[in-house]
């Protein structure tokens, strides 16, 4: 059997606020929810899932605009999200002939960027704050959306980053604006993906284009830049196989806290105070297009190098910040490209972009079981009430019982894609699909 373990929270330095979910994968960005209970195993959605009365354990549903696979945060009765009205869009046709292929691409004349607030206890929408509006955007990955980049929420304020797009502050107790930085300029070619983090006054997050690669600071007080650090890896040649769309994971390392950052064919070490850079490790392969965020434990980051050559690399960090880190294992097979991995107790979780589940022992990487889910996936695991729920694009969430084999507890559908991450508080699971937030809850609790 599988031993529990606490994975070393101290370890991880969190910045914001005392909200309930602050940030895409919850309190510590790890994929854990720590004050879930008591959550259900099994729901029906109604006919088409728009008729809560034909569902079980269905609190509520609200229907929300626009199309955005940002991750929800929540703060005390309020749930805040973002999402990306689009007009006149369409997805692109192939390339005239003599030009340059490409991925298909979802384009628009003009995207109105909004954070909305739900009552958590309803589902009502109470605020719908436009924060900004793009003429003439970077088109998207068709697998992507405008709105990707989740907020974080930090004392009273949700930081909104969409990439080359723009940045926002709300203040969430006027539902108003604050103020936006449209300054950071950068060729996605898919869209963008990283979501920000906070540490102290300062929002990071990473500008990795196909141009340009850069981490960036901003004051959280005015929105204007701190610092800038260019990416100083060597790599490929090919302009897009330099971007990389990851997110930051802050710790602590020899009593200093350090910004653990993944990009295009290296993993970095940051200062987060003035963005110097304390080290870099190379995954040793040609590895870009970086989604999936890194978890910890123990002073070991576990983190995908996505596209190209896909593997899991554990990297052991040193005994100061400064230290470089060294590799203790890697391991090739089904390894996600954009959903993040899973840590509970000794083992690794990881869900591979077309439906294969993995088990591996953290300390030495090897596997402990794979088995078939079926579908694909983007979104991220999460760990709530000693299950782990985990949903698809066909709009399957299965829920898992970490167990030495495949432990499937339930399958439960949607008839709608899940592309963000689920959120839980308590006694309720918080989903959203890519054209609605469910609220799911134990009937009669």
């Amino acid at each position: 059997m599988f031993r529990f373990v606490c994975l070393a929270p101290c370890f991880l330095v969190i910045s914001a606020d005392a909200a309930e979910w602050p940030q895409w994968r919850g309190p510590q960005g790890q994929g854990h929810a720590p004050t879930a209970k008591n959550l259900p195993n099994q729901w029906k959605v109604g006919p088409a899932g728009k008729e809560i009365s034909g569902g079980e354990n269905i609190q509520w549903r609200t229907e929300i605009p626009g199309r955005a696979w940002s991750s929800v945060t929540v703060d005390g009765e309020t749930l805040w999200l973002t999402t990306a009205i689009e007009d006149g869009s369409a997805q692109e046709g192939p390339p005239p002939p003599g030009e340059k292929k490409h991925q298909p691409r979802s384009v628009a004349k003009s995207v109105t960027f909004r954070a909305l607030a739900l009552d958590t206890r309803e589902g009502q929408i109470l605020e719908d704050v436009e924060l900004f509006s793009v003429d003439n955007p970077q088109p998207t990955h068709v697998l992507n959306s405008f709105a990707s980049p989740s907020p974080v929420l930090g004392q009273d304020r949700l930081y909104c980053q969409f990439g080359d797009y723009g940045t926002a502050c709300v203040d969430t107790k006027k539902a108003s604006v604050v103020w936006h930085n449209r300054s950071q300029r950068l060729n996605h070619e898919n869209g963008p993906g990283s979501t920000p983090v906070l540490w102290q006054n300062l929002l990071i997050f990473h500008c990795d284009g196909s141009d340009v690669q850069y981490v960036v600071a901003l004051d959280t007080n005015t929105g204007k830049e701190v610092w800038r650090t260019d990416r100083s890896g060597e790599m490929n040649e090919n302009p897009e196989m330099k971007k990389a769309y990851g997110t930051p994971l802050i710790t602590s390392v020899g009593g200093r806290d350090v910004v653990l950052s993944p990009g295009s064919n290296w993993i970095y070490g940051y200062d987060p105070e003035t963005g110097k850079e304390l080290w870099k490790v190379s995954y040793g392969f040609l590895g870009f297009s970086i989604v999936a965020r890194p978890v910890i434990a123990d002073d070991v980051v576990y983190f995908s190098t996505s596209f190209m050559k896909t593997e899991l690399l554990a990297m052991q960090l040193g005994p100061k910040a400064s230290s470089t880190p060294e590799i203790l294992w890697r391991y090739r097979r089904s390894v996600p490209r954009m959903p993040s991995p899973l840590l509970v107790g000794d083992a690794v979780y990881l869900f591979g972009d077309k439906g294969i589940a993995t088990c591996l022992d953290r300390h030495t990487g090897e596997a402990r079981w794979t088995g078939r889910l079926g579908g694909s996936f983007s979104s991220s695991p999460l760990f709530a009430d000693g299950k782990i729920y985990v949903g698809n694009h066909e709009g399957e969430m299965f829920v898992i019982e970490p167990a030495d084999t495949l432990t499937i507890l339930a399958t439960n559908e949607f008839d709608e894609a899940i592309m963000a991450s689920p959120a839980a508080i308590e006694d309720s699971l918080f989903v959203r699909t890519d054209r609605a937030m469910y609220r799911i809850k134990k009937a009669g609790f």
